[in-house]
């Protein structure tokens, strides 16, 4: 009997896997379909509107100069722009901020810093805060990493001369793409979800999601839709669904850029990947349900399922990370496997092309779009991004059962060094920063885990079985690259510590 059980949820949990791969698929068909049917202004506004652009920030004393810095080079007439600096820090950032701000007034922007020592709802809790005394009708959103092109605004406000729009996202850019293999691998990963996912969920009449920056708002829409909620991670996600659900309307342009930094180091990027997967499973408890009682199309209501639910697949995956050795040693007596062996393959192919061919496809058609000259060499990094989801698992689904149970957790930010264009390849200042990700015993539980399946790669390469060896060896890799990369990064400041003791 528990032979059968184990073989049965294998193949479930692998079922359940492949069929958020066949959803990639529908994505990269919507994307093909529609990806032509560019959006256009219903017309131009005669006088520039009023923009507020808001910048909130905790604790960014290595990017506050070279954000406002690019914000003041948006080609915007001063007197319509405000710029508002929705700070929270903590540190060394509060001054320089006050610095800056002070500086843009003296030069004629309509600037101002609102400082909260109570930082009730975090982010959302900050633009809420702004969003109360901000002078324009349209809020520009920026993270403190990002770097704003200076046709920015001009690029996107005349959408707004529609009445219905509610929100424009631009597409993300990556400062430091080329910096290290964990930024070229997080850039194909963003690559994909932006160039495809929302331009594919937008052209095509499907709920597409604000980004959480580098999007613009109508204040109305965020008011008439409940405003800035804090009971999720993702405030971006649950304001998107709110407001699409009272019939306001989105626009992705992905066509214009807005840059910004990724992650440099492994820490950081957990860090953020777990309060996205968290706060992404927080908002389907609280909007999925509301989504499938509204009047929108069935279509919209599947795909916002999909998307939704789309995090639940780390917890399958953490399931198989138990499943796949029993599978191996453990298999049904029955006699029609043994008469006929083939027919397990008519599982294991259509498996294993929705599980994981699907996957490349999908980031390799991302890159083919928006890399042309040099997509070709990027793909051949799509095994290392394969490999970092796995090794990425226990990280996400942690994340998805304290959403699930209701564990409660504050909002954790992404240390953000200032790595510039230029500097991507020299400057590694941003290792004696104190900022810096979270540290817990998570790297040693993947590192045992990289043993493991290691030992399992090991055996079957001894045992010549050369296409499972081939199949499992993403395990490893995935496992060692996000437990190592994390722990080196421990071990000197450890080393440190103790001569510091000595």
């Amino acid at each position: 009997m528990m032979e059968v059980i184990w073989y049965v949820s294998y193949f479930l949990v692998l079922i359940g896997l492949s069929g958020y791969g066949f959803h990639r698929l529908m994505i990269w068909f919507l994307y093909w379909k529609h990806s032509r049917q560019r959006p256009e202004p219903k017309k131009h506004f005669d006088e520039l509107p009023v923009v507020t652009v808001q910048l909130p920030m905790f604790n960014e004393m290595h990017v506050v100069k070279r954000l406002l810095k690019a914000v003041s080079e948006i080609d915007y007439p001063k007197e319509k722009m405000q710029i508002q600096v929705l700070d929270d820090s903590t540190d060394e950032t509060i001054e320089i901020c006050k610095e800056e701000v002070a500086k843009l007034v003296e030069r004629g922007y309509d600037a101002e810093y609102i400082h909260r020592t109570d930082r009730t709802g975090f982010k959302a809790g900050a633009l809420e805060e702004g969003t109360k005394v901000a002078k324009g009708e349209y809020l520009f959103i920026l993270d403190a990493d990002f770097v704003p092109n200076p046709d920015v605004l001009q690029k996107t406000i005349h959408y707004f001369s529609d009445d219905n729009i509610g929100m424009i996202q631009t597409r993300w850019g990556h400062i430091n793409r080329e910096y290290n293999l964990l930024t070229r691998v997080q850039a194909m990963f963003l690559d994909g979800h932006l160039e495809l996912e929302q331009t594919a969920r937008n052209r095509s009449g499907r709920f597409f999601t604000f980004n959480g920056t580098a999007g613009m708002w109508r204040k109305s829409c965020i008011i008439d839709a409940g405003g800035w909620d804090h009971d999720t991670l993702t405030e971006d996600m649950d304001l998107s669904y709110r407001a699409q659900l009272k019939g306001w309307k989105f626009i992705f342009l992905n066509d214009v850029e807005t840059p910004a930094e990724l992650p440099v180091d492994m820490d950081g990027f957990k860090n953020q990947q777990h309060r996205w997967t968290k706060g992404s499973i927080q908002v389907c408890k609280k909007i999925l349900v509301p989504i499938w009682r509204s009047d929108a199309p069935l279509v919209c209501k599947l795909e916002a399922t999909a998307h939704l639910t789309s995090n639940f697949a780390y917890l399958l995956l953490f399931l198989l990370l138990f499943l796949i050795s029993p599978k191996q040693y453990f298999r049904p007596d029955w006699a029609w496997l043994q008469t006929h062996p083939w027919a397990e393959h008519l599982l294991n192919v259509p498996i294993f092309f929705f599980g994981s061919v699907s996957v490349a496809l999908f980031y390799a058609a991302s890159q083919k779009a928006l890399r042309p000259g040099t997509w070709k060499k990027d793909i051949l990094y799509l095994p290392l991004l394969l490999a970092l989801g796995i090794g990425m698992s226990i990280n996400n689904a942690k994340a998805v059962l304290e959403a699930v149970f209701g564990h409660e957790t504050g909002f954790v930010r992404t240390p953000k060094y200032g790595i510039d264009k230029d500097e991507e390849k020299k400057s590694n200042s941003w290792k004696s920063s104190r900022y810096k990700g979270i540290k817990s015993l998570m790297p040693f539980f993947e590192l045992a885990f990289g043993i493991f399946f290691l030992v399992i790669v090991v055996e079957n390469l001894i045992t010549m079985n050369w296409v499972t060896a081939i199949l499992l060896m993403p395990f490893p890799v995935g496992f060692f690259y996000t437990s190592l990369s994390s722990i080196a990064r421990v071990m000197p400041e450890l080393f440190a510590s103790k001569e510091q003791k000595n």
